[in-house]
């Protein structure tokens, strides 16, 4: 079974998603632009980065009417520990059962110490107020990202 990815023009998948603020589905976002990103581990050093990034810039991302949701497969208590140890603003997802990365075409064939595995490829993805996708960004390099995310938040429309 071929499973449809998202693409650019495509509306906001409603999904309802576990988040460290409870329950929510991605319609809930409707209204106001949405910044998705996806990374691989809750507290190694790539996402710690890339999560502080994004929560440095939170209040810039909100003045540009820009919610901001961090992505990954480690569970509620995992994120939860992530956001006290770093002070994290941004809002968490608990993707446990890969439900949104099989839907944003995020997991992908990496290589660890030798051994193949299925992990998350690190991307995001910006959808204006109306809930369509206007921007992707695949293999995201961590530094300067956030910064390059809010540029593009602030350019819509």
């Amino acid at each position: 079974m071929t499973v449809q990815t998202i693409a650019i023009g495509d509306s906001l998948p409603n999904l309802e998603v576990q988040t460290d603020l409870g329950a929510i589905s991605l319609n809930h976002y409707k209204g106001h632009q949405l910044l998705v990103y996806f990374y691989p581990k809750d507290d190694t050093p790539g996402c710690t980065i890339e999560s502080q990034d994004f929560s440095r810039l939170h209040g810039e991302f909100l003045l540009a009417d820009t919610q901001v949701v961090g992505v990954s497969r480690d569970g509620l208590s995992s994120h939860q520990r992530f956001i006290d140890k770093y002070t994290l603003s941004v809002t968490l997802v608990a993707d446990t059962q890969s439900a949104l990365c099989n839907r944003f075409g995020v997991i992908k064939e990496k290589n660890m110490y030798g051994k193949t595995v299925q992990g998350i490829e690190r991307s995001s993805f910006l959808f204006d107020r109306a809930g369509i996708l206007r921007r992707v960004w695949r293999g995201v390099s961590v530094n300067g990202h956030a910064q390059e995310a809010l540029e593009a938040a602030r350019s819509l429309p």
